[in-house]
C-alpha cells in the first residue's frame, strides 16, 4: 500500500543516469519534489509519461520544484534512454537493493519485480502532499500533477 498524504517522505539516495549520487533529503527546505515512480525505461506507457513530462518540463523542474523519475533500470539503462528521448530530468536507479525505494513507498509489484504508476508531490518540508497510484498500464495525467503543485 502506497504512502499516505501528510507522511514524511521515505529518504533515499539513488544514482541517476550519469551515476551520480541523488539524495531526496538534498531539496529539503530549497524545492517541492515530484516524485515520479515508473515501471521500465524503453516501454511504450513509460516513454509517453516522460517525453509528455519533457514537453512541459518548466512546470515540474524549475527555482520552486524539481522533478525526480525512478525506475528500477539500472543507470546504463536510464543513460541510454534520457539520450534517446532527450529527457533532461533526473532519471534515478531504483535497480540495486532491487526496488528499495520502491518498496519505501509502496509502489514496488513484488510479482512483476517493478514499481506501478505512483507519484508523490512533496513539499519543501520533506511531507507527502499529493498522490496518485496507476496500474502498469494506465498513464497518468499531468495536469493533476499541474494542479496539486499550484496548491503548496
Amino acid at each position: 500500500m502506497a504512502i499516505e498524504v501528510g507522511t514524511k517522505a521515505p529518504d533515499f539516495e539513488l544514482k541517476n543516469q550519469h551515476g551520480e549520487l541523488v539524495k531526496l533529503s538534498d531539496f529539503r527546505g530549497e524545492k517541492a519534489v515530484v516524485l515520479l515512480f515508473y515501471p521500465f525505461a524503453f516501454t511504450g506507457v513509460c516513454t509517453g509519461e516522460l517525453c509528455a513530462l519533457r514537453d512541459e518540463l518548466p512546470k515540474f523542474a524549475n527555482d520552486d520544484v524539481q522533478l525526480l523519475a525512478v525506475s528500477n533500470d539500472s543507470p546504463f539503462s536510464l543513460r541510454v534512454f534520457a539520450e534517446q528521448e532527450g529527457l533532461e530530468y533526473p532519471l534515478l536507479s531504483d535497480f540495486w537493493p532491487h526496488g528499495e525505494a520502491s518498496r519505501a513507498y509502496g509502489v514496488f509489484d513484488e510479482e512483476k519485480g517493478c514499481a506501478v504508476r505512483g507519484t508523490f508531490i512533496i513539499d519543501k518540508e520533506g511531507v507527502v502532499r499529493w498522490t496518485v497510484v496507476n496500474g502498469l498500464p494506465d498513464a497518468r495525467d499531468l495536469n493533476d500533477y499541474v494542479k496539486a503543485l499550484e496548491t503548496l
